[in-house]
């Protein structure tokens, strides 16, 4: 939810096709899941390299192509400006559309391991991410949690302020570890 480009619904979305992020041990695995990584062929005296299509979760490269068009039409982000970048240089929509996807998916991995900055504000746009999230939970469910629409804001944005999310299971907590060190 902190990227842009991902609202409730690819939110959702992710954490059913993917399950558990322990099973990718890199972002290129992710990458490989959703079917971003160019295809190719290099046996014999040919060389081949195509597009996209054809592998990977379809559902799940498509939700993060629609998100990715999402950050290239409308946001002011870095990403988008890279985006707006490669678009002038290649002049191909379709193909910075699916290098943002492909960044996105890589930044969705470090986001799903945990190896994220805690926030110190959230911005408008998180807190209507959150705000479309807990309305997409109902309030039987949020009842069943013995909680109000209020105080379940409240207790989201302090996790995303400290670092401190839930994985799968909301009665175990998950404190992200800092990334290893390259040297």
């Amino acid at each position: 939810m902190r990227l842009c480009g991902v609202r409730e619904i690819i939110a959702f979305a992710l954490a059913a096709f993917i399950g558990d992020i322990q099973r990718f041990a890199s972002p290129k695995k992710l990458v490989k899941y959703v079917g971003l990584n160019p295809a190719f062929d290099n046996s014999g005296a040919s060389e081949w390299s195509g597009g996209i299509g054809g592998h990977g979760h379809k559902i799940l490269r498509s939700l993060l192509i629609e998100g990715a068009q999402a950050i290239l039409r409308c946001s002011q982000t870095a990403l988008a400006r890279w985006g707006r970048k490669l678009l002038a240089a290649k002049g191909s929509v379709n193909l910075a559309v699916a290098a943002i996807a492909r960044k996105l998916t890589v930044a969705l991995w470090y986001l799903m391991m945990g190896r994220w900055t805690p926030l110190e504000e959230l911005d408008a746009r998180l807190l209507r991410k959150v705000s479309s999230m807990i309305s997409a939970v109902g309030q039987p469910a949020l009842k069943a949690l013995g909680k109000t629409r209020k105080r379940y804001r409240e207790e989201i944005s302090q996790r995303l302020k400290s670092g401190r999310i839930y994985v799968l299971d909301p009665n175990k907590m998950y404190t992200p570890r800092p990334a290893a060190n390259p040297a």
